[in-house]
């Protein structure tokens, strides 16, 4: 038996390999948790969206569709303001105590939503606030990516942050399905007297997500522990909230953030996600770069050609001079009009936008957004290194709120006052304005170790 051998088989050292493995196994566990936190955060943005309006109008009849407007974006407004004060939180006690508020106030607020029909006055800002603390409850995005961040090595990360905005994904995607799902319920649905709660296809949404938020608490008292680990993947911290196992705190880590590399990462997050709310192993600067200039490529392919103009509504057009070839016809079993908007001025001389170019324009933006999205904030956490990332997690996810608060803004009222020419134009330009932000400051977009020299990059 070799030297090595016998070393291999000492019950000191397999103990250890013991003991790692149960840390590793325990550490990837909590991740997941985090992934499922991240997923209900999503879920409860998307799956009471569809529904809003008809809830809204059936509650409070003084409800119009500018107030709509601030119901949607009440949510992204909720999370900015809540999500650095999260991070903060998270940055000076237990992860876990601001996550298990910020749930619950989640819970809170949905069966707040729930329960808005049944209040005597001010319905309509009843439902505002509860969409409001929706958002704020979702504040905990800040906590979970500080804590996936801290817990995976450099090597790890790509991947954790891939798998987690695949969550978060799928539950953007899952929530109007399981809305649909639960419309079979019908407008009456059922009451439950003893608690006053009528359960119809308007509540029943927002009830189901306070259970998944019930259940996310319960994962996050039994399952979750506190690990963080540094570029290499080796343990520096474990809380697991009992006296004999709790593992002191490494002392503080040497060296300064690049403080410009972190406004840089934000601004391109805000503009990755205004991007997508108007739109509704290789390394990370390279991918940023590269998702990037597909998005910049999608929209210039929008931009409106050729000599095919829209057909025109019928309506209030008596004293028009428009060639009868551009009036949209009327239909003998609707009133309704058809065609362009004829008080969009812009409809006159825009071309049309032909079905090849937005399903182009559709692949490469789909294949753009995720790839920058997963790489602006990975490549944020490693900017930010193995220091407290709960504050400035938190501000990355209020650039991205602001974004999505201000994006269907922009949309709505350029798209509607200068048409698709404009609207897509400006995006172009703002897009390149961070393809040139990303290429100058490519240098400094690296990880805090590789920065610090302890990491070859």
């Amino acid at each position: 038996m070799s030297l090595f051998e016998s070393e291999e088989s000492t019950p000191l050292l397999r103990g250890d390999n013991a003991r790692n493995e149960d840390a590793d196994r325990c550490r990837w566990r909590s991740i997941r948790v985090m992934n499922f936190t991240m997923f209900l955060s999503s879920i409860g943005f998307t799956i009471v969206i569809t529904s809003i309006w008809p809830y809204l109008k059936n509650i409070d009849n003084s409800a119009d569709a500018s107030f709509l407007g601030w119901v949607v974006a009440a949510y992204s407004l909720g999370q900015m303001v809540a999500s650095p004060l999260f991070g903060l939180w998270s940055n000076h006690r237990p992860q876990r105590e601001p996550l298990v508020c910020s749930i619950f106030i989640n819970i809170s607020a949905n069966m707040y939503y729930t329960y808005a029909y049944l209040l005597p006055s001010h319905n309509k800002i009843h439902m505002l606030l509860a969409r409001t603390f929706v958002g704020i409850g979702s504040g905990n995005v800040a906590v979970v990516r500080s804590y996936v961040a801290g817990a995976t090595s450099l090597k790890e990360r790509t991947c954790a942050m891939a798998n987690m905005s695949a969550c978060q994904a799928f539950g953007f995607i899952l929530g109007p399905a399981l809305q649909a799902a639960l419309s079979f319920i019908g407008e009456t649905g059922i009451r439950v007297n003893a608690i006053l709660l009528q359960v119809n296809m308007y509540t029943a949404p927002a009830l189901l997500a306070a259970c998944f938020g019930v259940i996310n608490i319960l994962l996050v008292f039994l399952v979750l522990r506190e690990h963080s680990v540094d570029a290499h993947g080796r343990e520096i911290r474990a809380i697991n909230y009992t006296p004999e196992e709790q593992v002191a705190v490494a002392p503080a880590v040497e060296g300064d953030i690049d403080q410009i590399a972190v406004l840089t990462s934000n601004i391109l997050f805000f503009i990755i996600l205004f991007i997508f709310a108007v739109f509704e192993t290789v390394g990370d600067r390279p991918l940023l770069l590269g998702g990037l200039t597909l998005i910049f490529a999608g929209f210039f392919i929008l931009l409106p050609w050729g000599n095919q103009y829209p057909k025109i509504q019928w309506a209030d057009l008596q004293n028009n001079t428009m060639p009868v070839e551009r009036l949209a016809p009327t239909s003998s079993s609707s009133l309704e009009p058809t065609g362009c908007p004829s008080e969009q001025t812009w409809c006159l001389f825009t071309p049309v936008i032909y079905l090849a170019q937005y399903i182009t324009a559709d692949i490469l933006i789909g294949v753009g957004y995720p790839t920058c999205n997963v790489m602006s904030y990975t490549l944020y956490s490693k900017i930010l290194g193995p220091k407290p990332q709960g504050v400035y997690m938190g501000w990355l996810t209020a650039s991205g709120s602001g974004a999505r608060t201000l994006g269907p803004v922009f949309v709505s009222h350029v798209y509607a006052i200068l048409g698709p020419r404009w609207n897509f134009s400006i995006i172009c330009g703002i897009v390149l304005a961070a393809i040139i932000l990303l290429s100058a400051m490519y240098k400094r977009l690296i990880a805090f170790s590789v920065r610090h020299g302890r990491v070859e990059e």
